[in-house]
């Protein structure tokens, strides 16, 4: 009837914000750290593309 091969699934996320801190031990913690600090280098590059990309267009209708 259900198929696992096919029903997609949810990834976890990594970390929640707010989430209870208490419960993890410091290797969690600094994996954690160290994924979200990947994660915001990953937002930045996407940010300054689009920066880009809106530079161009303004540049191009002159704004």
């Amino acid at each position: 009837m259900f198929d696992d091969e096919t029903t997609p699934k949810t990834k976890k996320p990594v970390h929640e914000i707010g989430q209870d801190l208490s419960l993890l031990a410091l290797a969690e913690i600094t994996e954690r750290i160290a994924q979200l600090e990947a994660e915001i280098g990953r937002l930045k590059e996407a940010h300054a593309r689009k920066q880009s990309s809106q530079a161009a267009a303004d540049a191009l209708f002159k704004r």
